[in-house]
């Protein structure tokens, strides 16, 4: 056990000597000038980068250096993406870096939740619970590593260091991305070495723990509590007299230890 410990470590170091090592030269790109040549993404990624439909990833705020090296990985063929086959052919590197810039630049949406139902689904509470356990802790027993040593507590990631962005994205392309490195499907670059040796470590019930965004439609909340709109909270029409008193007394629990609810 030792050992084994022992040499997963030398290979997680590796791997990140190997990705300062033996990666390309990389350089700030101009987002204004990516934007124009981004227009022909837009209809699969959206013309800010937050795309609406969960099998299309969202490329807004994912870290320049790691979009760059992702464009770079797919115009040479190393990342083979269907969709995209062409499309980057005609583009110079400069291209490349304006249109990592560019989206870059722009902020990731927290959207594309669902109203979903529960019913069926074994548990949900401690699927989420599990999914952010390895998030923030991994899993010692088989040697996952937290994701939050490369992505940030936030899931916001790394960007000089060319770790991508997670929080925002949909959890779909997430669980296909896991499964690719996992099979070795995804290879390309050095990232790609340390996520192999993690995702390999990862059973299908760790992969599938996802956060999941559920909500209620501000109509439907007036429907389900026509006396109790909550509209101060909810919708951030705040400050009222009432809002202040919740606030300020779910800062004294919280400042006391006291695990009650503030209204």
């Amino acid at each position: 056990m030792r050992f084994g410990i022992t040499m997963k470590r030398i290979f997680f170091v590796y791997g990140l000597l190997s990705m300062f090592l033996t990666a390309p030269v990389w350089a700030a790109g101009d987002a204004a000038a990516g934007k124009l040549k981004t227009a022909s993404c837009a209809g699969c990624h959206a013309e800010d980068g937050n795309s609406a439909i969960a099998s299309f990833p969202k490329l807004a705020g994912l870290g320049e250096k790691y979009l760059t090296a992702q464009l770079r990985h797919i115009k040479a063929g190393e990342r083979v993406i269907v969709e995209m086959t062409g499309i980057l052919d005609y583009m110079t590197d400069q291209d490349l870096q304006d249109m990592a810039a560019y989206y870059n630049s722009k902020p990731m949406q927290i959207s594309g939740a669902k109203e979903i139902t529960l019913l069926g689904m074994d548990d949900p509470k401690k699927v989420l619970e599990l999914g952010e356990k390895l998030y923030r802790a991994g899993n010692l027993k088989t040697g996952v590593a937290a994701c939050i040593a490369c992505h940030s507590p936030s899931g916001k990631g790394n960007g000089p260091a060319g770790y991508p962005a997670l929080g925002g994205q949909y959890a779909e392309y997430t669980e296909k991305q896991l499964k690719a490195y996992r099979s070795g499907e995804r290879d390309s670059g050095s990232n790609a070495k340390i996520m192999q040796g993690v995702a390999k470590a990862l059973s299908d019930k760790e992969i599938n723990a996802e956060v999941v965004i559920i909500f209620q439609t501000i109509e439907n909340l007036h429907k389900a509590c026509p006396q109790n709109l909550g509209d101060w909270y909810f919708t951030g029409n705040y400050p009222t007299d009432g809002g202040n008193r919740v606030v300020n007394q779910a800062f004294i629990n919280f400042y006391e230890g006291k695990n009650e609810r503030a209204y």
